[in-house]
C-alpha cells in the first residue's frame, strides 16, 4: 500500500483521491489556506461540496497547518493548485517535501519570459528549486479530464509526464484502474504546454455559441459549423506554437486536441466565451460571472505576449495565429468579437 498526500482540495486535485483509495492506497487530502471550508465538509460528510459522490471510505483529511504531518510518510505527492497557486505550491510546499519524495501536479498552464520563451509550471518550479540548493522529481499529468467525470468513473485517457520513467512507472501503478487509463512520457514540455494552450483556445471556440445565441437567441439550437472551424484552426496554431517549443508530435497534438474538446464543453472558459460572443466586453463578462479568475485568460495573454516578442526578433508570425491574436484583442483592446474567418484558409 503506497501513502498518497494530495495538496489542494480543488475539484481535480480531489478527484484523483477516488482512483488513488479505490486501488487501496492511504490518501490523505490537504486543502490549502483558501479550501478551509471544502475539508470541513469533507471531513463532516465525506463528500467534496462540489461532487454529487462521496469519496470512498477511508480517505483523511487535513487543514493546511498539518501539512507537515500529511506529507510525512508519503511515497508522492500530488499538487492539486490551480494556476493561480503555482507561487505558493512552488515557495510554501516545495520547500517542505523530502528529495525522496516525488511530485506529481495537475496544475496547467505557461508563463512567458521577456524574451518571449514559454516555460511550463514544473520549469518555473525547477527555477525555484535550484535557488533553494534542492532537487525534487517534478511530474505532471495532462489530458482530457474533467473532475466530475473521473469521480463518475467516466473511462479517462491522461498522460503521466517526468524525467524519470522509472518514478512514471510507480505512479502510473498506484494510480490506474479500469476507468482511470494513463500513458507515461519524458516529454515535458510537449504534454504540458499541449494541456496550457488549449485554455486559451477553448475560450474561442466558445465565441462561436455566443455568437449564434446572439444571433438566433439563447435558446436556439447549437450550431457546430461553427464550432467546429474554430477548433480546427486552434488545433492548427497548436501544432505551430508546439514546433515553436520544439515538442511538436502527434502524441502531444493529440493530448492537447482532447484536452480542448473536453474544456469547450464545459466550465467557466465556455460560459466566459459565450458571453463575450453575445457581444459583452471582457469586464461585463467577468462581472456576469462573480469577477471570476479564470486560467484561459491567463493562458492567451502569456502566449499573445510571447508571439508578438518572438515577431520582433523575427522567430514567429502573427500572421500564423490569427485567432490567438483576436482573442488577445478582445481581452486587451477590448475589441467586438469578429472572428477572421477568411485567415483560417488552408495551403
Amino acid at each position: 500500500m503506497a501513502v498518497v498526500t494530495i495538496i489542494g482540495s480543488g475539484m481535480m486535485g480531489s478527484a484523483l483521491a477516488f482512483p488513488a483509495r479505490e486501488n487501496g492506497h492511504e490518501v490523505r487530502l490537504v486543502g490549502t489556506h483558501l479550501d478551509r471550508e471544502i475539508i470541513e465538509t469533507c471531513i463532516k460528510t465525506n463528500r467534496h461540496p462540489k461532487f454529487t459522490k462521496d469519496f470512498p471510505d477511508g480517505v483523511k483529511y487535513f487543514q493546511i497547518e498539518d501539512v507537515n504531518f500529511a506529507i510525512e510518510g508519503a511515497d508522492f505527492i500530488i499538487g492539486g493548485v490551480s494556476s493561480f497557486g503555482v507561487d505558493w505550491f512552488g515557495d510554501v510546499i516545495l520547500p517542505k517535501i523530502p528529495e525522496n519524495i516525488p511530485v506529481i501536479t495537475v496544475t496547467k498552464g505557461l508563463y512567458d519570459t521577456p524574451d518571449g520563451k514559454l516555460l511550463t509550471y514544473p520549469d518555473i518550479w525547477e527555477q525555484k528549486l535550484e535557488k533553494m540548493g534542492k532537487k525534487l522529481s517534478l511530474n505532471a499529468i495532462g489530458g482530457p479530464c474533467t473532475s466530475y467525470e473521473l469521480v463518475a468513473h467516466d473511462q479517462t485517457e491522461v498522460a503521466f509526464c517526468g524525467k524519470d520513467i522509472k518514478v512514471l512507472e510507480f505512479l502510473r501503478e498506484v494510480m490506474s484502474t479500469d476507468y482511470y487509463h494513463i500513458s507515461i512520457t519524458t516529454d515535458v514540455v510537449g504534454i504540458e504546454s499541449a494541456v496550457a494552450l488549449k485554455n486559451g483556445y477553448a475560450l474561442a471556440v466558445a465565441l462561436t455559441i455566443g455568437e449564434n445565441q446572439k444571433k438566433f437567441g439563447i435558446d436556439s439550437e447549437l450550431h457546430f459549423n461553427s464550432q467546429a472551424a474554430v477548433f480546427g484552426q486552434s488545433v492548427k496554431e497548436m501544432y505551430k506554437l508546439l514546433q515553436y517549443q520544439n515538442a511538436a508530435t502527434i502524441d502531444n497534438l493529440s493530448v492537447g486536441a482532447g484536452d480542448l474538446y473536453v474544456t469547450v464543453y464545459g466550465g467557466r472558459t465556455r460560459l466566459v466565451g459565450i458571453l463575450l460572443g453575445r457581444g459583452m466586453s471582457i469586464d461585463e463578462a467577468l462581472e456576469e460571472l462573480n469577477g471570476v479568475t479564470l486560467e484561459s485568460i491567463v493562458v492567451a495573454d502569456r502566449v499573445a505576449r510571447a508571439v508578438r516578442k518572438c515577431a520582433e526578433k523575427g522567430i514567429l508570425d502573427p500572421k500564423d495565429f490569427p485567432l490567438l491574436m483576436h482573442v488577445d484583442e478582445i481581452l486587451r483592446e477590448r475589441v467586438a468579437v469578429n472572428i477572421p474567418w477568411d485567415e483560417f484558409r488552408i495551403g
